[in-house]
């Protein structure tokens, strides 16, 4: 039995590439950190949610990138002259990434208490109607 995928189905024409993003998000390296939420706000838009303890603003980066937002954070380190005795709040450098679907646009991006929040919104195309005329071969 052949195992179909998605860009080979012969009723999906064009779909190879919506393939290739799954693949290349299931490669994207997104490990645990830092924990995020995505909440639906409504029927056309929804907010992604970072937990950012001890970042600040410029320590942020925010991009989309061939339709996948990304946000990269790194802190500079503060820890000269200090001296700790426990160090559990570690100072380390992330990225993280989400696939965008077409539609789909990134608004504001607003730090509140250590989150960052970052609004998405999704346009609905209008529907349109095309008509082919067959012309004699």
């Amino acid at each position: 039995m052949t195992k179909l995928t998605l860009g080979a189905h012969p009723y999906l024409l064009g779909f190879e590439q919506l393939e290739r993003l799954v693949e290349r998000t299931a490669k994207s390296g997104n490990e645990g950190y830092p924990p995020y939420n995505i909440e639906q706000t409504s029927e056309r838009s929804y907010r992604i949610t970072l937990a950012l303890a001890g970042f600040c603003e410029d320590d942020l980066s925010i991009t989309v990138e061939d339709r996948q937002l990304v946000v990269r954070g790194r802190q500079g380190d503060d820890s000269e002259g200090r001296i700790f005795l426990h160090r559990g709040i570690a100072a380390r450098q992330f990225q993280r990434s989400f696939v965008l679907a077409d539609g789909v646009e990134v608004g504001d991006a607003t730090m509140e208490n250590g989150l960052l929040h970052i609004d998405l919104r999704r346009t609905v195309p209008e529907t349109v109607v095309q008509e082919i005329k067959i012309r004699k071969g």
